[in-house]
């Protein structure tokens, strides 16, 4: 494996639409969501670790999450855990990391990668990823992924390419913000508009000098650590510094400022796993469209229903159509799959009501 690959496995979100499942002290990247064996980050993992030393592999989180981190992936040295004192959005933690990087390896090129995404086609996705870093070795230049889309998806953002781009990558023109269902037709009609799939690729070098001169205040609090980094004065610095950070997306602070952005439309299938919807999408189905994981299910008349529960567990559905139904310990959600989308709301009624044991 090359040397100079790095990888930052972003570890740290709550996934709150995958409630009672996914909770703040038990987040979905540490769930084995679609029963395959392996929990989401652990698949992740195991992706980037095909053609990224694991030596080279950090994983960003939330200090809460550590214990979890070392206990499912038992490669990683803590060293490796890269901990966020507070939630900071992406753009802290993003250079956090990339001067940790740089400061082991001034030659290393990076790929940010979310931990709780689904990507069937693994060869694919580290094609895509080194023929980008083999741009960013040779230029300096700031890469991501799109995924090319297959309906107008107004849940996520979109990457507008430059159409008489030539090659493979395309330069990026802007970035666009989630669209109405509308302007997502116009996007998919006009023919270069990719899903923002949040997967970022860069040297070192490159994205630190975009920080000094888009993010100059962001730039001077974590530089004035790199002393610290990867000693054991790291941890008190960024105990003291890390809340002074500006809560700023990647996308925001850098992305959609600078002129040298490419986007490689991604040669393989990719799923957020975002909603219990997509995790549907996702599963096999039985003979009545019903996704299961873990459980043995005895239907009548129910069908388009999403079903997971304890492993083994017997459950008797009869008469419901497209509605979630899970079971977890103490929780059980029925709710139609039409309004997943407002998990978030019932979560915060949750805690209202019960406190915040059950969320």
């Amino acid at each position: 494996m090359n040397t100079n690959y790095y990888a930052v496995l972003m570890a740290g979100g709550v996934g709150s639409r995958f409630w009672p499942v996914s909770t703040s002290t038990y987040p979905k990247q540490f769930h084995d969501m679609l029963g395959t064996g392996d929990t989401l980050i652990q698949k992740t993992f195991k992706r980037l670790n095909t053609f990224v030393p694991k030596e080279n592999i950090l994983v960003l989180t939330n200090e809460t999450y550590n214990d979890l981190v070392l206990e499912q992936l038992p490669l990683v040295k803590q060293e490796q855990v890269v901990l966020e004192p507070a939630m900071r959005n992406t753009a802290p933690c993003i250079l956090y990391a990339a001067l940790k990087i740089q400061k082991m390896n001034p030659d290393a090129v990076m790929v940010v990668a979310p931990s709780d995404h689904w990507i069937e086609d693994e060869e694919a996705f580290a094609e895509d990823v080194v023929a980008c870093f083999d741009k960013c070795e040779k230029e300096a230049v700031l890469c991501t992924l799109g995924i090319v889309p297959t309906f107008p998806n107004t849940g996520f953002g979109y990457i507008e390419y430059e159409k008489e781009a030539g090659g493979k990558l395309k330069r990026v023109h802007q970035f666009r913000e989630k669209p109405d269902y509308k302007t997502a037709k116009e996007f998919l009609a006009q023919g270069n508009f990719l899903w923002n799939a949040g997967i970022f690729i860069w040297s070192v070098d490159t994205i630190i000098k975009a920080f000094q001169e888009y993010q100059p205040t962001q730039y001077k609090l974590f530089s004035e650590g790199i002393s610290c980094y990867n000693t054991t004065d790291e941890k008190s610095f960024i105990a003291k510094n890390y809340v002074k950070a500006e809560n700023i997306s990647i996308d925001y602070a850098i992305l959609e400022r600078s002129k040298a952005i490419y986007v490689l439309p991604a040669s393989f299938d990719w799923n957020d796993l975002g909603t219990w919807g997509s995790l549907f999408d996702k599963l096999d189905k039985d003979e009545n469209n019903n996704a299961l994981v873990n459980c043995q299910v005895i239907c009548e008349d129910a069908s388009g229903n999403m079903i997971r529960s304890p492993k083994g567990k017997i459950v008797v559905v009869d008469g419901l159509k497209e509605y979630i139904i899970v079971d977890k310990e103490e929780v059980l959600l029925i709710y139609p799959k039409s309004k997943e989308q407002d998990i978030k709301k019932v979560l915060s009624r949750v805690k209202d009501t019960f406190g915040d044991k059950y969320a």
